[in-house]
């Protein structure tokens, strides 16, 4: 069996995007539903982009699809809690970029859970890929850790 990766820090992510838990994010066990952290992943990430001003959910002419998605757990979290979302760039290709995403429970320094998923453009009509813009590109790649 591979050794256990560990889990990333807050100085591992370029920018941060801060989430509420709810109520009902919890399961019967008393903790986060494992679906939750994708929708977390999918929250930080788009509202990073509505924030930069690169998406507007009802007007953009074109915007990311997620083709993939992946997660690691390292700890629970439940509500109450405030996740913040340590957010960075590994990959930009000519339609598609690859988010990776730290979830981090309060004041923790470890990552509670981490994962990626990558955006494919697609032009908002057709939903057929396109490339990314230089604007919306220009502003992903300070995303990205060197």
């Amino acid at each position: 069996m591979a050794e256990r990766q560990s889990p990333s820090t807050r100085r591992d992510y370029a920018d941060f995007y801060v989430i509420q838990t709810r109520w009902m994010d919890n399961d019967v066990y008393g903790h986060m539903n494992n679906v939750v952290h994708y929708s977390l992943f999918d929250t930080a990430v788009n509202g990073w982009l509505i924030e930069k001003g690169l998406l507007d959910p009802r007007r953009s002419e074109t915007f990311g699809l997620v083709v993939e998605t992946g997660c690691r757990y390292f700890a629970e979290m439940a509500f109450p809690d405030l996740v913040t979302a340590g957010i960075r760039v590994t990959k930009i290709g000519t339609s598609s970029i690859r988010y990776e995403v730290g979830l981090f429970a309060n004041e923790a320094e470890s990552a509670a859970a981490e994962g990626f998923f990558v955006h494919v453009y697609v032009d908002a009509t057709t939903r057929r890929p396109v490339p990314i813009d230089a604007i919306r590109s220009a502003a992903l790649r300070t995303l990205q850790i060197r």
